[in-house]
């Protein structure tokens, strides 16, 4: 087995904090420096086997002050989830299962039902660190899934080829890679039987697979010849050859933005093969020193979202977030198609001043200076003090000497010749205006 590299340098706060950032939703105020104490061993094993879920911080309310609906009322399903993000006590968890949803993209736009959403969420956070295998099996099944890529439509006596081209695509062998159009068609006959029943005011409920309905005649699939049934779909692209390079890969590229050197790329492929298991490949891949020296990545909206809640000590209280999440490109349970959501796009203009506003309106229950009629705390007249009460302020991010400067130099420059009346009231406007400089900065953008 190829020996996979593993990082050897300090493991001090930024590593900490990158490590938070990558591998959950970023850190809570002193979160990074109780991690770094742990050194990488512990505060990867400290995500890969984290202890029972204990949420942290205010049961999530809307505007009003009601509890979310996630099953029924607009937009609460993301709310819902973004809540799990905000105070999880197991990141890494629900950062998989975010993972996983944008691997299996799957849309309510689609699906129409916000129950079986939340339903394969469950699933998905189930699965999150274990068996890749089983995972695909039990999402073959799953009823979201079965509607969003026409599972229940696919019959001995007219196969719909939906789903089983994308299980090779998408899910578990890349586009093109090792299989052919007649794999496609084989594929779609291997997957017949799922149907479910109809019923006025609920949609399609009672999914079932159903024997009659299956094809049991031979199909040949990647040059092998069975009655091979759905598991056996599943089955036949996991051991497929060039499978485990494709999961290696894409697991990759949700926490380090350049591809694996091939002595990494072998080495998690044979830890991979072993049995599936996800979490052994995780374990090496946040151990690995391209995920501490290489490059930034781009932060998805909603752990921009989240990391900044969590460094403001701020919850879940109003639904604006579904509308903000959206306009910055990314609302769960909604993946643009069932690709996911494009990595490359999130800063584009389309998208960007959706982050704007998402930080905004994140900074706006902490707004220096008066509000509802009420005098905020005095701010001194002094730029180094208000770049420093900024970056307090949210939770003591680590910023680049060059951010620093930046944010110094604009206050110096917002603050120059202040004299009488101004001298008091200037200060609060231009520590509100470096709270959302540092909030939309690329050091904040990214991890």
């Amino acid at each position: 087995m190829a020996a996979i590299p593993t990082y050897k340098g300090a493991f001090g706060h930024a590593e900490a904090e990158r490590l938070l950032w990558r591998a959950g939703f970023g850190p809570r105020r002193g979160q990074a420096a109780s991690l770094a104490r742990l050194g990488l061993d512990g505060a990867v094993r400290s995500l890969t086997h984290p202890p029972d879920e204990r949420w942290i911080g205010p049961q999530p309310r809307d505007e009003k002050g009601r509890p979310l609906a996630p099953a029924d009322a607009w937009g609460h399903d993301h709310l819902w989830w973004l809540d799990r993000m905000v105070r999880t006590s197991r990141p890494l968890v629900e950062r998989m299962t975010l993972v996983w949803h944008d691997w299996f993209a799957t849309s309510n736009s689609g699906v129409g039902s916000q129950k079986m959403m939340l339903a394969q969420n469950r699933l998905l956070r189930r699965h999150a660190l274990g068996s890749f295998d089983r995972l695909l099996v039990s999402i073959t099944a799953n009823p979201a899934m079965l509607v969003w890529l026409s599972g229940t439509d696919n019959r001995k006596d007219a196969p719909n080829e939906n789903y089983g081209r994308e299980l090779m695509e998408l899910f578990t062998l890349g586009e093109g890679n090792g299989y052919t159009e007649n794999d496609v068609r084989e594929q779609a006959r291997t997957l017949t039987g799922w149907t479910s029943t109809w019923k006025r005011g609920k949609g399609q409920t009672d999914f079932r697979f159903d024997p009659k309905l299956h094809d049991t005649g031979m199909k040949t699939v990647f040059g092998r010849k069975g009655a091979f049934s759905w598991r056996d779909a599943v089955r036949l692209c996991v051991n497929h050859p060039q499978h485990a390079q494709f999961f290696v890969e894409k697991l990759w590229s949700y926490f380090v933005p350049e591809p694996p050197d091939a002595r990494t790329r072998a080495g998690l492929e044979v830890l991979y093969r072993k049995n599936f298991e996800v979490k052994p490949v995780l374990d090496a891949v946040l151990r690995h020193p391209a995920l501490y020296t290489g490059p930034r990545m781009v932060k998805p909206p909603v752990v921009y979202i989240t990391g900044l809640l969590r460094g403001l000590n701020r919850g879940i209280d109003t639904s604006a977030w579904v509308w903000l999440s959206d306009g910055a490109g990314q609302r769960l349970f909604n993946p643009p198609n069932v690709a996911g959501w494009d990595d490359s796009r999130w800063l584009d203009t389309s998208a960007f001043r959706g982050r704007w506003n998402i930080a905004n309106t994140a900074l706006e229950k902490v707004t220096l200076g008066d509000r509802k009629g009420k005098k905020g705390p005095k701010v001194p007249n002094n730029p180094e003090a208000i770049v420093i009460e900024a970056l307090t302020a949210l939770g003591n991010p680590t910023i680049r000497p060059e951010t620093h400067e930046v944010l110094l130099t604009f206050a110096r420059d917002s603050l120059h010749g202040v004299t009488g009346w101004k001298a008091e009231s200037y200060p609060p406007l231009v520590a509100n205006a470096v709270r959302q400089l540092l909030a939309v900065s690329p050091d904040m953008q990214t991890c």
